[in-house]
C-alpha cells in the first residue's frame, strides 16, 4: 500500500487509521516489544518520518490502540453486566460478575498485552499532551466501569471506581503464564506436580476477580 500525500481533514483521517489497522494486526502476530516504526511504516507504506506526522512516536500509536480495545471492553461489559440478576445474594453477584469479567478480559489477549507495557514501555517516549489525552480518556472509561459495576454489586460503593483497573492489571500480570513456554510444558509434562502452576487465563483471572471484588467490600 502507498498513500498520495494527504491534502484533506478526511485524507488525513484515513492515514491516522491505517497507521492503527496495520499495528493492530502486527499485535495479532507478535508482542508489544517486537512492534517496530520500521515495520510499520513498511506495513502501511508511508516513510517514518511521515507515520511521525500522526503519532509522535511508536508508544503513541500503541497508547491510542490500548484507548480502543479497553473502549471496545467495556462496551462488551455495558451489554453484559447489566443482563446479571441484581437480587440474587451477595456471593452469588460476585462470582456472576467475576465470570462476566474474566471471559470478556481472557478474549482480548492484545488489551491485556497492552495493559501489562502501558507503564514499563508505552507511557515513556511520548509527550506530554499525549499522556494527558490518554489517561483523560482511561479515567472516564474506568469510571464507565465502577459505574456497572455498581449497577450489580451497590456494596461497593466508592471502591468500584479502581476495580476496573485493578483487574486489568491482573489480566495483564496473568496472562503470560497462560501460555508457557515451550520448555515450561515440558516441565510440567515431566513433573504432574507442577501441573497446579498452570492454569487458563480465564480460571486464574476470574479466581482473582472474585477476590478483588470481595476484598473491596466496605468493612462493617
Amino acid at each position: 500500500m502507498t498513500f498520495q500525500r494527504a491534502r484533506t481533514e478526511e485524507q488525513r483521517e484515513a492515514r491516522r487509521q491505517a497507521i492503527l489497522e496495520a499495528a493492530a494486526a502486527m499485535l495479532e502476530e507478535m508482542p508489544v516489544a517486537d512492534v517496530s516504526l520500521n515495520e510499520l511504516s513498511r506495513r502501511v507504506g508511508l516513510a517514518k518520518s511521515n507515520v511521525l506526522r500522526y503519532f509522535d512516536s511508536r508508544e503513541g500509536v500503541l497508547l491510542e490502540l490500548l484507548t480502543s480495545a479497553t473502549r471496545e471492553w467495556v462496551g462488551e461489559l455495558s451489554r453484559a453486566l447489566p443482563a446479571l440478576d441484581p437480587a440474587a445474594p451477595l456471593p452469588s453477584r460476585a462470582e456472576q460478575v467475576a465470570d462476566v469479567v474474566a471471559r470478556t478480559l481472557s478474549a482480548r489477549r492484545v488489551l491485556c498485552d497492552l495493559v501489562g507495557a502501558q507503564g514499563s514501555v508505552l507511557e515513556h517516549n511520548v509527550t506530554v499532551d499525549v499522556v494527558r489525552h490518554h489517561k483523560h480518556v482511561a479515567h472516564r472509561l474506568l469510571a464507565e466501569v465502577g459505574e456497572l459495576l455498581r449497577g450489580v454489586l451497590p456494596e461497593l460503593g466508592a471502591s468500584a471506581d479502581v476495580v476496573g483497573f485493578q483487574v486489568a492489571v491482573f489480566a495483564a500480570a496473568l496472562a503470560p503464564y497462560s501460555s508457557p513456554s515451550a520448555a515450561v510444558l515440558a516441565a510440567y509434562a515431566a513433573d504432574p506436580g507442577l501441573a497446579a502452576l498452570h492454569q487458563e487465563l480465564p480460571d486464574s483471572l476470574r479466581q482473582a476477580v472474585r477476590t478483588v471484588l470481595l476484598g473491596a467490600l466496605p468493612r462493617t
